[in-house]
């Protein structure tokens, strides 16, 4: 069964901090790089950081400095620690495999709004 259970998001004050959860199938986390994306109203959905099955992490420059992705690899798990948030960071936030795997399947994702 294929499955992506984000949760986390909220409602935070700018300069504050959030922390997401992914829950994942195995069939989608195993041995997969994973990443967070995230997708602002009427905008494209983008990557904002990724982490191979061996805990090598890469971020967009957007949010590096700010927010911190982490695996366990036990549970299928994949967290985002978000820090010193901004107003920009608003977006629902995804998690999947990096690059995407089949069937493409997609989460519902977890609303991370921010006030200025």
């Amino acid at each position: 069964q294929v499955q992506l259970v984000e949760s986390g998001g909220g409602l935070v004050q700018a300069g504050g901090s959030l922390r997401l959860s992914c829950a994942a199938s195995r069939s989608i986390f195993s041995g997969n790089a994973m990443g967070w994306y995230r997708q602002a109203p009427g905008k494209q959905r983008e990557l904002v950081a990724r982490i191979t099955s061996g805990g090598i992490t890469n971020y967009a420059d957007s949010v590096k400095g700010r927010f911190a992705i982490s695996r366990d690899n036990a549970k299928n798990t994949v967290l985002l620690q978000m820090n010193s948030l901004k107003y920009e960071d608003t977006a629902v936030y995804y998690c999947n495999a990096f690059p995407v795997v089949p069937p493409y399947y997609w989460g519902k994702g977890t609303l991370v709004t921010v006030s200025s």
